[in-house]
């Protein structure tokens, strides 16, 4: 299978993830339209640097040959500046930064999701681009304790941090890898002057987005990992625990804005093959996907049915409800959503929505699945299609579409069961047949 490992050592940025795209191989003219295709005016500089001994490629957004995050009022690499309320420092600060974080009018989440919709890019990268926004929504709504449709990208949304997420996405999607895999990730040390006070290294909306990922802190007393980086890292549903070996055909090297000596301010990300995990043992293909839970004592079974229904219209792979004791012994509902990692955020808001749950646990699993088509039989009942599920090319399920077999015993006045029984007997007579 083709992977692709990212290697934070010193730490994770937008601009580092955007460079080391660039320099394993990914083309530069890819990144420029897409940056292009936001309307945004924004347009990326690349140029070769020395980061203590290692040449890496260093990305900047310019708007009208100006750094954009002057141009927008966000955050500059390195230089004495004004910051704006969510964080984002790209690695601009050391352990004795004293920066001014000023409110200014930013983007709210919707308007970016607008945004990043409308784009010119592929889909995969805008289910990329848009999961890393929602991740960063969550982290600062959690943080402010406000709903995240409310939260204000001030800095995180000025135009260089859109256009290092958008550009990031499309640069990975591009690559077309079967998995994505992380070094446990360097956070750095020090403190950081925030708006609200000195805060310690990570800054809060990182640290959350790091939540439950390996991290340590190395290296000089500055900021390594930013909100962008952490979020990217979640938003490729990056593995932390590789079980095989990766053999790689291309390296780059991705370049941070400061240059401390003796210290490798770069990010590695390297691109190549690896064997499938457990060969021997695993006979069934695989994905993972995230499971949304919450359980409720005050919900009708009316409102858990009419949430698990839309779910299932908006793509998710399944629902279920299953009766718990709760606590005190009162009776309630476990209602449980599986969905792919990209639909994860709109199908939360959908169960806060629709349900009158406070909190829902989420959780990342892999599971093993069958090939599944269908084949379409003649019945005395018309036609009815049967799903087949198999694996290496034998045939371990089939069960006559529900639907289907519905409406002919609706239409031919016979049992459920009738409809259900003569799709299978056909079925089995064509693969009869076949033999």
């Amino acid at each position: 299978m083709s992977v692709a490992e990212i290697e934070c050592f010193a730490g994770i940025s937008g601009d580092m993830l955007l460079g080391a795209l660039i320099d394993a191989g990914v083309p530069a003219g890819l990144l420029q339209d897409a940056a292009a295709s936001l309307g945004i005016g924004a347009h990326l500089q690349v140029r070769s640097v020395d980061r203590s001994g290692i040449r890496a490629t260093k990305v900047d957004v310019l708007v009208e040959g100006h750094p954009a995050e002057t141009a927008a009022a966000g955050h500059v690499h390195g230089e004495e500046h004004e910051h704006t309320h969510s964080h984002e420092h790209e690695q601009s600060h050391g352990h004795e930064s004293e920066h001014k974080h000023e409110h200014v009018h930013g983007r709210k989440w919707p308007e970016i999701r607008a945004l990043i919709a409308g784009a010119a890019i592929p889909e995969g990268a805008k289910a990329i681009a848009q999961r890393a926004f929602a991740l960063l929504a969550e982290a600062e709504a959690k943080m402010h304790g406000i709903p995240a449709e409310q939260v204000h990208f001030h800095e995180v949304g000025a135009v260089d941090t859109i256009t290092d997420i958008v550009c990031a996405a499309v640069g990975a999607d591009s690559l077309g890898v079967t998995e994505w895999r992380c070094s446990a990730v360097n956070v750095g040390s020090g403190f950081v002057q925030c708006a609200h006070g000195r805060m310690p290294v990570p800054a809060p909306a990182t640290a959350e987005l790091l939540k439950g990922l390996p991290t340590y802190a190395s290296g000089p007393a500055m900021e390594l990992t930013t909100p962008t980086g952490a979020a990217m890292l979640r938003a490729l549903n990056c593995r932390f625990e590789a079980e095989t070996p990766l053999v790689a055909s291309a390296i780059g090297y991705g370049a941070g804005s400061r240059d401390p000596k003796g210290f490798a301010n770069v990010l590695r990300i390297s691109i190549g093959t690896a064997p499938e995990p457990r060969a021997a043992q695993r006979e069934f293909s695989g994905d993972r996907v995230v499971a949304l839970e919450c359980a409720l004592d005050d919900a009708t079974p009316q409102v858990l049915a009419h949430a698990m229904e839309l779910a299932i219209q908006q793509g998710a792979l399944d629902a279920m409800a299953a009766p718990v004791t709760m606590k005190k012994g009162r009776l309630g509902t476990l209602l449980t959503v599986l969905c792919r990692p990209e639909q994860e955020s709109a199908l939360t808001r959908l169960l806060f929505r629709e349900t009158t749950t406070l909190g829902i646990r989420r959780r990342e699993e892999e599971r093993a699945i069958l090939e599944r088509e269908f084949v379409t039989v003649d019945t005395q009942f018309g036609k009815i299609r049967v799903k087949i599920a198999s694996a290496a090319g034998e045939i371990l399920n089939a069960m006559p579409e529900y639907e289907d077999c519905r409406r002919a015993a609706r239409e031919h006045d016979v049992p459920l069961r009738a409809a259900m029984e003569a799709a299978l007997a056909a079925w089995a007579e064509t693969e009869k047949a076949k033999a």
